[in-house]
């Protein structure tokens, strides 16, 4: 139902140029939107066979947080990307995880997951965050404060983007060649075949990923106005706002896994999503940045959160 958003957002930027509430709009539009993304990557994987289906869960699992990065990024909005970035993060660590434990237990005198699966995650995510601090720690040591932009950062920051995006290939080619996807299960024991062609999962996949910049863009613009209205930061929205927004479609499908019981389900979509920002969607924003002059602020900024 919340669909109906993204015509209203069209309808509100057209009539209330500037208004707060295209802002609100074009948020709720992307909750069903990265819905959308999700289906059809996961019914793609279903038809496609595990290698292919890997793939593409690992492509597209957090495209609508790596598009609002973009956008933001394009309009000069440095403080949402980091913010996003880090709240994405944060937010399927703390947020998702810790609702899937509480609400999963409720009833419930024990629940179980698969050791090896989460120890396999978390390595990967361990290794993120050490390469995303490094940056920091290096503009601590030699110049005492994290203001400092020598030359070498901006080399650090590549080199250290390059080595995440290749730490992460190499565990997707280790994940699909044990026929098993790390950062995002290919499927749910309970998936039940929604009769989806693949005509139609490539037509969602398109469609979602066209809409979802569309009102990234609208989001983005419409920005300022909401800041002013609602006395928000761009760290806030960035935090709170965005990394809800994006990443709704894995908060609700590690809820749901968790009431069902299904931990090890519910781990690795928490886990693998956060894993998967800090190894693919980060540093990916920092190639784009060092494209577009932006790499000075961008990559201190997200090492900072």
């Amino acid at each position: 139902l919340l669909i109906v958003f993204a015509p209203l957002s069209w309808v509100l930027a057209f009539t209330m140029p500037g208004s707060q509430w295209v802002f609100l709009a074009a948020s709720a539009s992307l909750i069903p939107l990265a819905g959308v993304i999700g289906l059809g990557t996961e019914e793609l994987a279903e038809k496609s066979g595990p290698a292919l289906g890997g793939f593409l869960n690992a492509t597209f699992g957090n495209a609508a947080e790596l598009i609002i990065a973009v956008v933001a990024l394009n309009q000069g909005h440095v403080e949402l990307v980091k913010a996003s970035i880090s709240g994405s993060i944060i937010g399927n660590l703390l947020l998702v995880l810790g609702f899937s434990f509480f609400l999963g237990g409720l009833g419930r005198r024990s629940q179980k997951f698969n050791r090896t699966a989460a120890t396999n995650t978390s390595a990967m995510l361990f290794l993120a965050v050490v390469a995303l601090v490094m940056p920091a720690v290096f503009d601590l040591t030699l110049y005492g404060s994290l203001e400092a932009r020598p030359p070498a950062i901006d080399k650090l920051s590549l080199g250290t983007a390059i080595v995440l995006i290749a730490a992460y290939a190499g565990s997707l080619i280790y994940a699909l060649t044990a026929d098993r996807d790390l950062f995002r299960p290919s499927h749910s024991p309970t998936h039940h075949k929604s009769g989806i062609t693949t005509s139609t999962a490539v037509g969602l996949l398109a469609a979602g990923t066209l809409l979802t910049t569309v009102q990234a863009e609208l989001l983005v613009g419409a920005l300022e106005p909401a800041l002013k209205q609602f006395g928000f930061t761009e760290l806030f929205v960035g935090v709170v706002l965005v990394a809800i927004i994006g990443n709704a479609a894995e908060h609700y499908s590690a809820i749901a896994a968790a009431r069902r019981d299904q931990m090890t389900l519910a781990v690795e979509i928490s886990v693998g999503s956060s894993a998967q920002i800090a190894l693919l969607v980060a540093p990916l924003v920092i190639l784009y940045s060092f494209a577009i002059g932006r790499v000075t602020k961008l990559f201190v900024a997200v090492t900072i959160a």
